[in-house]
């Protein structure tokens, strides 16, 4: 049996799974935690990264190995190869306006053209623009910029700060794929390339920028130190890796006419496409995928946390929240909750809040209030669904993935939101399969591998458009509000 490994630096954990590179079939696997916070200290993934190959059994056995991570993170590198500050991750809202002054610089529909993206406040050169605005002494200091995959996969071949890695710090030896770096709005999609004029106008100097590597190309070999005293017989090969959300369609074997919506940390609806996605309004990012093609995607920052915060607001668990939804009838009520609990990225209103409206004497109950929860969570990604067939995507079938995923109630509530068939896959760590399978690509070579995909849930649709339309007038309403 060839074994591979694939990883998942998320932004609340790290996961390790050992796998058969033939099958798919995963063998064992590992997990550490990551810390709490929008902004982390990435010598905390890398310790988690070890502690989660430990748990996992190690590598020994392994012949290769890829990691998938959260997109977005700026890891700053000074010319030692040290971190400058902690690293900002996607979900720090304190660069919104930093991506205002880069947007109003170029304009929308420039940088659409240019590099597929407008900046929003997740995205890297966001976040180096407030650098240099607020941080400008940290902001000069930076030498080399890497995402946390890259960063990950560098301090696995034996690259770090000086003094603390054993071939010290070769900033040159940075390598991404072409899902992260779409992620970063100075890297484009449609041309494959760096835009170094972007670069400039969010740190306000030039910066190394790791090298972009093909989806079956290595990116070299795990440095024997890493490994301790089990190491392998034979080098292990360390494949590009990817952004998370193009892990996650690659390990689940998306293909065209598959669109994905993820219920996590945030929400995302992405689709695999032959074509590059320019959508000059900023609400579909034209990111790339891991096989090769484009993966146009929509997130809100509210997703699996809506459900938290209305089954603690009610004092019950996610199965009992789900067991009041289903007693109300669609639409509940007239009750809508817009879920814009920590600001908003879709759409783009970061200072947001959310708003339960629509009540009345008769409404005003747990089941309608468990109903609307649910009903505003998927309402905000079925708005992200639209706007992805609104780049020209075709869609025959939506598969639902995440933990909330499996709640029975979330599964019937998705059938009558969404006009698509909708097919739950079996729970699964697809960000490590994901990077797992590219290991197994790299590693052979050709094509990438087959493997299966297993399903549990296939709701019959049963599509109710009341729910979306009295969703879309309070939406409109609060954002109406808010500007």
């Amino acid at each position: 049996m060839n074994l591979v490994a694939g990883v998942d630096s998320s932004t609340q954990s790290c996961k390790v799974l050992i796998v058969d590179a033939a099958t798919g079939h995963i063998v064992r696997s590992g997990r550490a935690a990551h810390p709490d916070g929008t902004e982390v200290d990435p010598e905390a993934w890398w310790l988690a990264l070890l502690e989660a190959v430990a748990d996992a059994g190690g590598l020994a056995d392994v012949s290769a190995i890829s990691v998938g991570g959260q997109q977005h993170g700026l890891v700053a590198l000074d010319v030692g190869g040290r971190v400058i500050r902690p690293a900002l991750l996607w979900n720090d809202t304190r660069s919104a306006a930093a991506a205002e002054a880069l947007t109003a610089q170029f304009g929308a529909a420039e940088y659409a053209e240019r590099i597929g993206v407008v900046p929003v406040a997740s995205f890297t050169a966001s976040k180096l623009r407030w650098l240099r605005d607020v941080e400008p002494g940290n902001a000069a200091r930076v030498a080399a910029v890497a995402l946390p995959h890259d960063w990950l996969s560098w301090r696995l071949r034996g690259y770090g700060p000086e003094g603390s890695a054993p071939l010290g710090p070769m900033l040159d030896e940075l390598c991404t794929d072409r899902s992260d770096a779409s992620g970063t709005a100075y890297w484009s999609a449609i041309t494959n390339d760096y835009d170094r004029e972007l670069l400039l106008a969010a740190l306000g100097h030039d910066a190394l920028l790791p090298r972009v590597l093909a989806p079956d190309e290595g990116g070299g070999e795990v440095h024997a130190s890493v490994l301790g005293a089990s190491s392998p017989a034979a080098p292990i090969v360390l494949g590009p890796g990817a952004g998370d959300n193009a892990a996650a369609a690659f390990g689940l074997g998306a293909r065209s006419g598959d669109v994905i919506v993820s219920i996590g940390t945030s929400g995302t609806v992405f689709a695999v496409t032959d074509r590059p996605s320019r959508d000059a309004t900023g609400t579909v990012a034209g990111f790339a995928d891991a096989s090769g093609a484009f993966l146009p995607l929509v997130a809100t920052l509210n997703a699996a946390r809506v459900l938290d915060a209305v089954a603690g607001l009610l004092g019950v668990d996610h199965d009992e929240l789900g067991r009041l939804a289903l007693e109300a009838e669609p639409g509940a009520g007239g009750a809508v909750l817009v879920p814009w609990f920590e600001g908003e990225r879709t759409p783009n209103l970061p200072g947001a809040t959310a708003g339960l409206s629509g009540l009345t004497l008769a409404n005003t109950t747990r089941s309608s209030v468990a109903r609307a929860a649910i009903e505003g969570l998927l309402c905000g990604l079925a708005d992200g669904l639209e706007a992805v067939l609104g780049q020209g995507v075709q869609a025959r079938r939506l598969l639902l993935i995440g933990g909330a995923a499996q709640n029975p109630a979330v599964q019937a509530i998705a059938a009558q939101v969404f006009a698509l068939p909708v097919v739950v896959p079996t729970p699964g760590e697809y960000v490590a399969i994901g990077a797992a399978r590219q290991a197994a690509w790299v590693l052979a070579g050709g094509a990438a591998p087959e493997w299966p995909l297993a399903t549990v849930a296939a709701p019959a649709l049963d599509h109710r458009p009341v729910i979306r339309t009295q969703y879309a007038a309070a939406r409109d309403e609060r954002a109406a509000a808010l500007l």
